[in-house]
């Protein structure tokens, strides 16, 4: 879990129709979640949950380029924020990495999305898991990254989802041969 600085704050909430009004309500409640149009300081790309924390975690473990992210444990989704005016070169990036993308939605202008507060406490619905800290500097190994790690945790979790069914369909662990595909010496 973590928090926003001032610098993150006053350059997140600068995207609000109303900057103040934003300030205000998070000065009075910083726990409060806020909604924000996307595509004037920034676009959203929305993944679903178990993907979108594979893809997360790669990124991170990695040190690759990454700007804010946060959780909507309610919706089971966590969104990247890319910079705005994204949408095509994010599109071609993802395109580029396989002929058939998973699945994520953009948000760009004319949408909105619901952002955490400042100071979210673990339990909360909405959740950083990478606040601002500040205005994102330009990066554009940032949508590489970002759509090259997605491709890569959807195909991970996809390839996980086949194991456990094919297990299922198995029956229970341990009930055929060890591991080794050796028969145990005891059994003879």
């Amino acid at each position: 879990m973590q928090m926003m600085t001032k610098r993150g704050v006053q350059w997140l909430s600068a995207a609000a129709d109303s900057p103040e009004e934003c300030r205000t309500a998070w000065t009075r409640d910083p726990r409060a979640p806020y909604t924000l149009p996307t595509g004037r300081f920034f676009d959203v790309v929305v993944i679903e949950q178990r993907i979108g924390l594979e893809t997360f975690e790669q990124l991170d473990r990695r040190g690759l380029p990454m700007g804010p992210v946060l959780a909507d444990w309610g919706a089971k989704q966590v969104g990247f924020f890319l910079p705005s005016k994204s949408r095509q070169r994010f599109d071609d990036k993802v395109k580029g990495e396989t002929p058939h993308p998973p699945e994520y939605r953009y948000l760009g202008p004319e949408s909105v999305i619901v952002v955490p507060g400042p100071m979210p406490l673990s339990g909360d619905r909405y959740a950083w898991l990478r606040a601002p800290m500040r205005r994102p500097e330009a990066n554009p190994a940032r949508l590489g990254a970002l759509a090259a790690m997605f491709v890569a945790a959807a195909s991970v979790v996809l390839r996980a989802d086949r194991y456990g069914e094919e297990q299922n369909e198995r029956g229970a662990p341990g009930a055929g041969a060890s591991c080794s595909g050796q028969e145990d010496a005891h059994a003879q």
